[in-house]
C-alpha cells in the first residue's frame, strides 16, 4: 500500500440522556488529531459511535416506558443527542458505528463463533460481583471498600450460566506487551494495569449473560447475549468490514493507529481487547493512549451529582472553536483537568483575544490603514530586526510536529503561541505608527507588516486541526490562497504574495469582562437548568396512623412460578396464623437468603391477586434511583431480637 492512511478512534459512547462537556472531550481531541493527519497528507479514517446495549439500557428503557431501540435512537438522533453533539463541536469523523448496526450484529456474532469453535470460548457458571453501571464483572480482591473501583457505586453478587473467554491464557504475552512496548501510554496506566489487573491473576472473562436479554444474541445459544464489553470492542474492526459486508477497507486501515480511551476504560482496551484479537491471529493497534478526566469541584463531571457543564450554552457564548481550543489547551491530554469557568474566559482573553486575535486584527488593520488592501512590492528587510522572528517561523513546523505526534496538544499549541507572542513583541519593537511617518521609510515598514501576515499564515495553518473556522477567517482576512495554507507551506517562509488582498474583519475573539460574564453565565445556567420539583403534598398525623407497619418473622419464602421478580413469604406477624403477602423483589434477593429475617409488613392493605395468589399486605423497602435511571431496592430487615407483631411508631 503506498498511500499514507492513518486511523484513529474514539470509545463508542454509552448513550447517556444528558451529554456534558465531559463527554465531547476525546473526541475533540480525536478530531484535532485527525485533522492534523488530514493536513499532513493522510488519508484518515475517524471512527466514532456509540455502545447501546447492555442491562441498563434495558432498565432505563423499561423506566422510560419504551423499547431499548427506541430509547437509544432518541438519544443517538434526537435534539441534542450524540450526533448533534458531534455536530455542534465540528467533529470530523469518517465512519460512525451503532452497536445496534446489522453488520455490527453480524460480526460480532461470527467472532463468538470462531473463538468457541476453537475453544477459547467455553461455557461455564459465572458467581461473582457485578457492577450494572460500568458494565463490568470484578473480583472481590478488585473492589474498593466493597464497590466498583471505576464507578464507586455498589455491586451485586451474580451466579448465572455463562460462556467465558480464556482470557488468562493471553496472560503473559498482555503482559509482555505492555511492560516491554510503548503500546499504551501514558506509562503509568501501564503499571496500573500489570499491578492490580494482571500480576493477581488474570482470571477468564465471562462474555455472555442470561439475566437479561438487550444483547446481541449468541448465535449458537441465544437464550445468552454477547457481553457488551465483547460487542463494543470488536467495533474497531467491524467499521472497517471485518466479518461482514458492509465495509471493504479493513485491510487499507487495520491495524489501528491509535485508540483514545478514558482511563476509567483503560482495561477493557490495554488488557482484553489485545488478548481477544491475538486469540483471533490479528495485528494488534499500535496504540492505546488513555487519557485523563474533565473534573469540575474537584469530582468527575456526573449528571447524578449535577455538576455538569453544558457545551450548548458555552458554545453559544463564546465559539464552538474557543472551546475546543480551551479544552486542548488548558490541560495535558493524559491528565485530568480541573474545567471552570473562570479558566476558560482567561484563556479566552489572554491566547484569543490578547494574543492571536490582537496579532490578526492590528496586523490586518495597519496593512489597511497605510497602503490600502495590499501591500507594495518595494519591502526593505533589516537582517538584525527580522533574523529572530523568521527563524523561529521557520522552526515551528518542526517543534510543532514534535509534540503532535506524541498526542501532547497542549504542547503543540504552546509552540504556536510562542511564534504569536513574539510576533506582537516584534511590533512593539519595530513600531509601525512611527515608520509610516516618514516616506523613507515605507519599504521597512511594508516589510514589517509582511512578516507579521507571514507569521499569522504559519500559524494559522497549524491552528486549523484545533479551530477550523477561525483559522478559515484568518485566512480569508490575510488573502493566503489553499496553495499557501498546505503543510508543506507550512515550513516555508515567504509564500504569501505581496499583493495579497488583505481585508480586515471583525475582531475574532473579543475580549470578556470576567466578573460581569460570570454573573451572567451563572443566571443562564440557572434558566436552562431543568424547572425545580414542584413541593411534596404533605399528609397529616392522621393520615399517616391509618397505616398499620408491623415486624414480621420470615418463615418461608419460595420465588412464585411463572414470574421473575415475586416472591412468595410466609410471615409471622404476631397474628393467630400465618400471612401471606407477595413482594416483587426477586431480581435483588433469592428467597432462601431471607428465610429467619424479621421485616417490616403494612399489613392493613387491601389485599390483591397476583399470579393468581393473594398477597395480604406489602413488605418494605428502601429504593434509590441511580443515575442511570435505575432502581437499587434493600429490603428493610431489623435486628433478629425483635419479636413479630410489634407495632412501628
Amino acid at each position: 500500500m503506498n498511500r499514507k492512511t492513518f486511523y484513529i478512534t474514539t470509545p463508542i459512547y454509552y448513550p447517556s440522556d444528558k451529554l456534558h462537556i465531559g463527554h465531547a472531550y476525546c473526541t475533540v481531541a480525536a478530531d484535532a488529531m485527525a485533522r492534523y493527519k488530514r493536513l499532513q497528507g493522510y488519508e484518515v479514517m475517524f471512527l466514532t459511535g456509540t455502545d447501546e446495549h447492555g442491562q441498563k439500557i434495558e432498565q432505563k428503557a423499561k423506566a422510560a416506558g419504551v423499547t431499548p431501540q427506541q430509547y437509544v435512537d432518541n438519544i443517538v438522533k434526537g435534539p441534542r443527542g450524540v450526533l448533534d453533539l458531534w455536530k455542534l463541536m465540528n467533529i470530523s469523523n469518517t465512519r460512525f458505528i451503532r452497536t445496534t448496526d446489522d453488520y455490527h450484529v453480524e460480526s460480532v456474532q461470527k467472532i463468538f463463533k470462531q473463538l468457541y469453535d476453537q475453544g477459547d470460548i467455553y461455557k461455564g457458571k459465572y458467581v461473582g460481583k457485578y457492577c450494572t453501571d460500568c458494565e463490568a464483572f470484578w473480583t472481590e480482591t478488585q473492589l474498593v471498600d466493597g464497590k466498583c473501583p471505576d464507578c464507586g457505586r455498589a455491586v451485586r453478587d451474580a451466579e448465572e450460566e455463562a460462556y467465558f473467554f480464556r482470557l488468562s491464557k493471553y496472560a503473559d504475552r498482555v503482559r509482555d506487551l505492555l511492560v516491554n512496548t510503548d503500546f499504551l501510554e501514558p506509562r503509568s496506566r501501564v503499571n496500573e494495569m500489570v499491578n492490580n489487573f494482571i500480576d493477581p491473576g488474570l482470571e477468564d472473562l465471562c462474555v455472555s449473560r442470561t439475566s437479561f436479554t438487550w444483547g446481541i444474541p449468541v448465535s449458537f445459544d441465544p437464550k445468552h447475549v454477547v457481553y457488551v464489553w465483547v460487542d463494543a470492542l470488536t467495533n474497531y474492526i467491524n467499521a472497517l468490514g471485518y466479518e461482514n459486508a458492509k465495509y471493504d477497507d479493513y485491510d487499507d486501515f487495520w491495524p489501528a493507529d491509535v485508540h483514545f480511551v478514558g482511563k476509567e476504560i483503560v482495561r477493557f482496551h490495554s488488557i482484553i481487547w489485545p488478548a481477544l484479537l491475538m486469540a483471533l491471529d490479528l495485528p494488534l493497534p499500535q496504540k492505546v493512549y488513555g487519557h485523563g478526566w474533565l473534573l469540575l469541584d474537584g469530582g468527575k463531571m456526573s449528571k447524578s451529582k449535577g455538576n455538569v457543564v453544558d457545551p450548548y450554552l458555552l458554545s453559544e457564548r463564546y465559539g464552538v472553536d474557543a472551546l475546543r481550543y480551551f479544552l486542548l489547551r488548558e490541560f495535558p491530554f493524559g491528565a485530568d483537568g480541573n474545567f471552570s469557568n473562570e479558566a476558560l474566559i482567561g484563556r479566552i482573553n489572554t491566547d484569543l483575544a490578547n494574543d492571536l486575535g490582537n496579532l490578526v486584527s492590528r496586523t490586518t488593520a495597519m496593512v489597511g490603514k497605510y497602503f490600502g488592501p495590499t501591500l507594495p512590492g518595494e519591502q526593505e528587510a533589516d537582517p538584525a530586526l527580522d533574523g529572530e522572528l523568521e527563524a523561529m517561523a521557520r522552526g515551528l513546523r518542526d517543534a510543532y510536529e514534535g509534540q503532535m505526534e506524541h498526542y501532547a496538544f497542549q504542547n503543540g499549541l504552546a509552540e504556536v503561541f510562542k511564534l504569536i507572542g513574539r510576533a506582537n513583541k516584534y511590533i512593539d519593537e519595530n513600531k509601525p505608527w512611527v515608520l509610516a511617518r516618514e516616506e523613507a521609510q515605507r519599504p521597512r515598514l511594508a516589510r514589517v507588516l509582511y512578516n507579521l501576515l507571514e507569521c499569522v499564515r504559519i500559524s494559522a495553518i497549524l491552528l486549523t486541526p484545533f479551530m477550523p473556522e477561525t483559522c478559515a477567517k484568518i485566512f480569508a482576512q490575510i488573502g493566503a490562497a489553499p496553495e499557501a495554507c498546505t503543510w508543506d507551506s507550512a515550513a516555508r517562509w515567504g509564500l504569501l504574495p505581496p499583493d495579497a488582498p488583505i481585508a480586515k474583519g471583525e475582531n475574532l475573539f473579543p475580549r470578556i469582562d470576567l466578573e460581569k460574564e460570570l454573573k451572567e453565565l451563572e443566571e443562564a445556567t440557572k434558566a436552562a437548568a431543568p424547572a425545580e420539583e414542584t413541593a411534596p403534598e404533605y399528609i397529616t398525623i392522621d393520615d399517616f396512623s391509618k397505616v398499620r407497619f408491623v415486624t414480621a418473622k420470615v418463615l418461608a419464602c419460595e420465588a412464585v412460578k411463572k414470574s421473575k421478580k415475586l416472591l412468595r413469604f410466609t410471615l409471622d406477624c404476631g397474628e393467630a396464623a400465618p400471612r401471606q403477602i407477595l413482594s416483587g423483589i426477586h431480581e435483588y434477593y433469592e428467597p432462601e437468603e431471607l428465610v429467619g429475617k424479621t421485616v417490616v409488613a403494612c399489613t392493613n392493605l387491601a389485599p390483591r391477586k397476583m399470579m393468581g395468589l393473594e398477597s395480604n399486605g406489602m413488605l418494605i423497602s428502601a429504593v434509590k434511583e441511580e443515575p442511570d435511571g435505575s432502581e437499587k431496592l434493600h429490603l428493610l430487615m431489623l435486628d433478629d431480637q425483635v419479636p413479630a407483631g410489634y407495632g412501628l411508631c
